[in-house]
């Protein structure tokens, strides 16, 4: 059995997560909604101040395997505000192949978001690398959201201890996109 190492993504690593984005989306059956390059990716994550930050799931070969290593998985997130309890990250998408699904992957990539800090005294610069991230930065939540119809996510998340804000609070999420967008912005 191979080794799946969960890692910081790196600029080069970005047309294997464009092909896990559109993986997601066909999964989702919402392939025509994926606009994204591989160059936003890079310019968006990799720049001076990243609009967001990735891991990613490795599949190291055993020794002798003549392959080298594979993306098999991801998670995107970014950090968000909450008037009401302060800092708060956001996985916007985590994804893994289904033939590497049920060997815990997917429940790694969660746990590596929220990990806690090794250092207390972390510098600012040392904050801004990706493997600190949610309870390193001082979030006080983790939110994500999922489609209604993937019960096995759905499931996932309840037993890791997330609740489900549809059910308790009853909120929905909105979006502005294009003309609206546009018209709200009065252009």
């Amino acid at each position: 059995m191979a080794f799946v190492q969960i890692r910081a993504a790196k600029e080069g690593d970005c047309g294997d997560i464009l092909r896990l984005i559109r993986k997601l989306a066909e999964y989702e059956k919402l392939s025509d909604q994926v606009k994204i390059s591989e160059e936003a990716l890079r310019a968006d994550g990799f720049g001076e101040n990243p609009f967001y930050h990735c891991l990613v799931a490795e599949i190291l070969p055993a020794p002798g395997e003549r392959q080298g290593p594979s993306i098999v998985g991801y998670g995107l997130y970014y950090f968000i505000y909450s008037t009401w309890k302060g800092r708060n990250v956001y996985l916007e998408d985590v994804y893994v192949m289904p033939e590497y699904r049920g060997q815990g992957i997917g429940s790694k990539i969660i746990k590596k978001v929220a990990e806690v800090s090794r250092e207390r005294g972390a510098t600012i610069q040392a904050l801004k690398r990706p493997e600190y991230v949610a309870l390193d930065q001082g979030c006080s939540q983790f939110r994500l959201a999922v489609l209604e119809w993937n019960k096995r996510a759905i499931d996932l998340y309840k037993a890791l201890g997330a609740q489900d804000l549809t059910q308790v609070e009853g909120w929905h999420a909105f979006c502005f996109e294009g003309e609206a967008m546009r018209k709200l912005g009065g252009k």
